[in-house]
């Protein structure tokens, strides 16, 4: 099963923190890998193909960043799709859920499941084949095989011990054989599991498909919740005996005390850490064949299969279910004195009673095989050479350094977090005295670069003092040119303004000029016509100088008698003569007033042109100024710009 980048039953989420707690409860050093988020934060990620699925990592992380998979969504689907089904279940469900198990069993039974069997029974079996084959075949110091875990352990890490896993079949699968071979179920199966390692069990090629679905407790808890699983209780198809208690600690071993007596010697053995950490020494003691025990009881979870790695976690939190399973146990014990679970019988007449219930099985159906799985899965331990530049890379060069054991990344000791490096699933920046001295080291670089600062800070401040007073002068020369600017701005202002008045000043002139040429030319008009006035007079003049000629020569003719004529002839020649010459007089005026007349136009001309020429340079001048007076406010504005940033960096 595929998550993310991750492969197999567990699986790590979102709400990893990297505390590795995880790692110092796994039982693998290579099962966990520290990995690098996309933002750089360490995550410890499960690696499938090393993972045996004991579950330890969930008792140890507290952040709820591992999660893990069962089949409970498929089993659900096929059943929805009409798939034939039958059901198999766990002897733990009924003390998990006393008051439940059978109305869930019945709602199964209603959404269509066939054949509803308890486990129980197959366990019946285990025992029957168990004692029959150590007694056959003197198999003594064999290891109990119903924990997958614990066979997966020994696949993977220590196949030295596989010749010594009792070759018969778990519960479960004691149970799938009878249903198929002797009950001729061709359903498929279902089991209803408080184990998340079942599912290798039931995958595993030697036990044939028996089993297609491993349907865990806490998940069916919740699905049945959700969808309001339940109906009428569904009864027990097969009577079972003491199989019922197999998922107690040392439930195997009560089974067989009950049959053989207590005689004989059985070691028993759980807990993650603690079982596999004796398994380890079991192979020493096997290997140098020292003296064994009549077998070994070995789980993986320290209470039992009844707070198996599949089971709701509330219900771990109290002992109410072993409460349970003590009087499912007393339940199972019989009055009857033929009876395997006869009370008052003894343990031989227990085994024969037993051996007459299986006697027309045959065992041979029961017994299933191991595999190798260690290639592929070896955990690589460097040499010492190898050891010492791993410990060289990490900052440990010396006795002390590389046995400080601290336990803080998750490695019992210094030489198991080496041995995982060695083999690629963590790094030495999981080590926190590596980080420390790392942290040292940096801070002694600090220091040092801060006596360097300190030092350029001292060289500095005496620099910034000289800059402050450039500074301080720099800013009285600001003040003086930001007062010369003002000034500049003012007079500039003025200046166009006054520019400005001239040239509508001048417009004035140059609108009185042409006034006056207007002026010049109807005096020249006048002119004119005061010089035809002065020929007509000139004319009358001349016509009254010859009447008055011709009165004379009459009143000389006239004698005496004209003499009064003579006198009025006289004064008509005088006002003739005084009309010529105010005529001629005036005829010479007019000449000259003309001729001053026409230099005063060709004046008023040229004083026009002389007036436009100064009114386009005043016009210019005025533009300028007013060019002037905004380039000097922007120099005002930047000079002042630059008078703050002086006393930014003065205040700094």
């Amino acid at each position: 099963m595929m998550y993310g980048n991750q492969k197999g039953l567990v699986f790590t989420n979102d709400k990893c923190i990297g505390c590795n707690k995880c790692i110092s409860a796994c039982p693998v050093i290579v099962a966990n890998r520290a990995v690098k988020t996309e933002a750089g934060l360490q995550r410890i990620e499960v690696d499938g193909e090393k993972c045996i699925a004991c579950g330890a990592c969930f008792d140890a992380c507290e952040h709820g960043a591992r999660e893990f998979a069962d089949d409970t969504e498929a089993f659900f689907e096929a059943l929805s799709k009409g798939e034939k089904l039958s059901v198999l279940w766990a002897p733990a469900f009924a003390a998990n859920y006393p008051n439940e198990y059978r109305q869930i069993l019945g709602g199964l039974k209603k959404l269509g499941v066939n054949r509803i069997i308890s486990v129980s029974f197959g366990a019946d079996i285990t025992t029957w084949g168990y004692i029959r084959y150590i007694t056959e075949h003197n198999f003594h110091g064999g290891i109990s095989q119903p924990c997958p875990a614990i066979v997966n352990y020994i696949e993977h890490y220590i196949p030295e011990l596989i010749p010594k896993l009792v070759p018969i079949q778990s519960p479960l699968m004691c149970a799938a054989v009878y249903a198929k071979k002797y009950l001729n179920i061709t359903d498929k199966l279902a089991f209803i599991s408080p184990c998340i390692a079942k599912k290798d069990e039931i995958s595993d090629p030697n036990n044939k498909g028996y089993v297609s679905y491993n349907v865990t407790f806490d998940h069916l808890a919740k699905y049945a919740k959700q969808h309001n699983i339940k109906a009428e209780p569904a009864p027990n198809e097969i009577e079972y005996g003491l199989g019922s208690i197999y998922p107690m600690p040392g439930g195997l071993k009560e089974n067989v005390y009950w049959f053989c007596g207590e005689e004989v010697f059985i070691r028993q053995i759980e807990g993650e850490k603690h079982a596999y950490d004796f398994l380890e020494d079991y192979k020493e003691r096997v290997l140098g064949g020292k003296r064994l025990p009549f077998m070994v009881d070995a789980l993986n979870c320290a209470q039992g299969c009844i707070y198996g790695t599949g089971v709701e976690e509330e219900k771990t939190r109290t002992d109410d279910i072993l409460y349970e399973l003590q009087a499912i146990k007393e339940a199972s014990k019989s009055n009857r004195k033929n009876s395997a679970w006869a009370r008052k019988a003894t343990p031989a007449q227990r085994l024969r009673s037993l051996n007459r219930q299986f006697a027309r099985l045959d065992i041979r159906d029961f017994m299933r095989e191991y595999t190798d799985k260690s290639r592929g899965n070896e955990i690589h331990k460097p040499n010492q050479a190898e050891l010492n530049d791993i410990f060289k890379d990490m900052n440990k060069t010396n006795t002390v350094q590389q046995h400080i054991n601290c336990s803080a990344c998750g490695y019992d000791t210094c030489t198991e977090m080496a041995t995982a490096i060695f083999n690629g699933c963590n790094d030495k920046n999981s080590c926190v005295h590596y980080i420390k001295n790392v942290a040292e080291e940096e801070k002694e670089r600090i220091q040092e670069i801060s006596f360097e600062v300190e030092a350029k800070n001292t060289e500095m401040a005496k620099k910034n003092e000289t800059i402050s007073e450039m500074v301080s002068e720099a800013n009285g020369e600001f003040t003086t040119l930001n007062a010369s600017i003002d000034e500049m701005i003012d007079g500039n202002n003025n200046n166009a303004e006054e520019s400005t008045n001239i040239s509508m000043a001048m417009v004035e002139v140059v609108d009185f000029c042409d006034e006056m040429k207007k002026s010049f030319g109807e005096i020249h008009e006048l002119l004119d016509q005061l010089g035809g006035n002065n020929e007509n007079i000139t004319k009358v003049a001349a016509k009254t100088n010859l009447l008055s000629l011709n009165a004379s020569i009459e009143a000389a003719r006239a004698g005496e008698v004209g003499k009064g004529f003579a006198v009025v002839a006289q004064e008509i020649k005088t006002l003739s003569d005084v009309s010529r010459g105010a005529a001629d007089d005036s005829s010479k005026n007019k000449e000259q007033i003309v001729a001053a007349m026409t230099k005063l136009m060709e004046s008023s001309e040229n004083l026009m042109k002389v007036v436009d020429n100064v009114n386009e340079r005043i016009t210019n001048l005025a533009a300028s100024t007013e060019e002037i007076a905004a380039s000097a406010t922007m120099i005002g504005q930047v000079a002042s710009e630059l008078h703050n940033k002086f006393d930014k960096i003065s205040a700094l």
